[in-house]
């Protein structure tokens, strides 16, 4: 078995508990939580693209997929519930409940949900963080801080005159920040770790939950998802269209990618410091920097060290939606989904399609390597960027290409398409 083949494997073992509903296999105290949100009214409320209970489990989903400590998964899964800066979803009051949730998920995502729920979100992530690099500076602090966490660990060289670390620190100080609470106005301190932690939600929740929709709403057109428009008569849900979110997300983790590496460079440099004297030093983990908070690397956007070209990301969707509604044929059809993966490589749907354009012509070889890349991507993700299917309806007709792929068999007929459904 190939390395990649292997991997993909790996992935989809790790997906398959939710693909087939068997969360207690990943703690045996999920099923419940998830009955609690479900009694609270959480499937009732609306939310983007489906019910609040959805988005909730959804964010579980990726968080679990992307390797999160399971506190900051179980925050994702209560991420809202005393509402936030974002939706008034209140299905706990923070004034008489917080005792109530920590007895289901513990004081460690307790802590974290209360907080995601009483920041300024969009000042925070966006406003004192990504809107301060341009895309440019983010690939070029990408770049110097890879060679900078190299040479803190091989060689314990640290340098704090460096551009990009001096940058970081001055908007996310070692210390952490403070911001005000949404709805008392009191001062709240974040540590640096917690805000990697919220900008790593933050991706996963708007990789869940935006599509097209959200685009006429703030006349999202250049692509930056900057929320400058204020088209509030646009009709839900739209016309289906994957939404222009993929650079905002990639700047996110981008900055995400640069706290990381920047807390790995502290850590490091505290490590070889030490505390104490001789031969008596110690490294302590400070708590009140949220030091036992493990920082995870998103396996997205070649594990948050791309950023995607929003011009490219516009170009790429619209090449995919002509593909799918093209009637000049397959050669067409390819054509199109061919140009739209090499201005967008990072998601998954167009290379489904296109394994399904190859496996049509009987190039069962070129539909095997598009439905592993396609279906490797959608499980990387936990969620999917065409939302007019489920993600476990892509996964599962991907599955089915995959199949068939590795067969050299399709069907060359309609109803043997409409037969198709069997993973073996």
């Amino acid at each position: 078995m190939s390395t990649s083949s292997e991997y993909l494997e790996t992935l989809l073992t790790s997906a398959k508990p939710f693909i087939r509903n068997e969360l207690s296999s990943i703690n045996t105290n999920l099923p419940s939580l998830i009955t609690i949100l479900h009694s609270r009214g959480a499937s009732e409320c609306w939310h983007k693209h489906g019910t609040f209970l959805e988005h909730l489990v959804d964010i579980f989903r990726i968080l679990h997929l992307w390797k999160s400590p399971y506190p900051v998964s179980l925050c994702g899964l209560f991420h809202s519930a005393y509402s936030n800066s974002y939706v008034n979803l209140a299905i706990f009051d923070p004034s008489t409940s917080r005792e109530i949730v920590r007895e289901h998920v513990g004081v460690e995502a307790e802590r974290l949900i209360h907080l995601f729920c009483v920041v300024p979100r969009q000042t925070l992530i966006h406003d004192d963080l990504l809107f301060h690099y341009t895309d440019k500076e983010l690939c070029d602090d990408l770049e110097k801080s890879e060679l900078s966490l190299k040479d803190a660990k091989e060689k314990g060289i640290f340098n704090g005159d460096e551009r990009w670390r001096k940058k970081l620190q001055g908007l996310v100080p070692v210390d952490g920040v403070k911001v005000k609470h949404i709805r008392t106005g009191e001062d709240v301190n974040v540590s640096r770790r917690v805000v990697a932690v919220f900008v790593m939600m933050t991706m996963a929740d708007f990789s869940d939950q935006l599509f097209g929709f959200q685009d006429m709403l703030f006349e999202n057109f250049d692509g930056r998802l900057e929320f400058k428009g204020n088209n509030f008569g646009a009709v839900w849900p739209g016309n289906g269209k994957p939404g222009l979110w993929l650079n905002s997300i990639s700047r996110m983790g981008a900055v995400y990618n640069l706290i990381l590496r920047e807390e790995e460079i502290f850590l490091e440099e505290k490590k070889r410091v030490g505390v104490g004297e001789g031969e008596g030093r110690v490294n302590v983990v400070d708590c009140e920097r949220d030091e036992d908070i493990e920082l995870v690397l998103p396996p997205v956007f070649d594990k948050c060290s791309k950023v995607l070209d929003a011009g490219d990301q516009i170009v790429a969707r619209d090449l995919y939606w002509e593909a799918l509604s093209c009637e000049e044929g397959m050669e067409k059809i390819e054509e199109l989904l061919v140009k739209s993966i090499e201005k967008n490589p990072f998601v998954g749907e167009p290379h489904v399609v296109l394994s399904q354009v190859y496996l049509t012509k009987g190039r069962f070889e070129e539909g095997e390597r598009e439905s592993e890349r396609g279906l490797t991507l959608l499980l990387e993700w936990g969620c999917h960027w065409d939302k007019r299917v489920s993600w476990e309806g892509w996964i599962s007709w991907t599955r089915v290409l995959l199949m068939k792929a590795k067969e050299k068999s399709w069907p060359n007929n309609s109803w043997g398409i409409l037969n198709l459904g069997l993973v073996k």
